[in-house]
């Protein structure tokens, strides 16, 4: 059976909208653009 009060003694707020955003678009993470880009310049860089 569900505990309730343990539950929210562990509970954390979800992020604001705006804090989210923030949270995402900070960090720089490596994405499939980038992967295929950095292939494209290294092949074309070693002709």
């Amino acid at each position: 059976m569900i505990n309730f009060e343990e539950e929210l003694k562990n509970f954390q707020p979800s992020l604001e909208v705006e804090e989210a955003e923030d949270a995402i678009y900070n960090h720089d993470l490596t994405d499939v653009t980038d992967i295929i880009t950095e292939i494209l310049r290294d092949t074309r860089g070693g002709r």
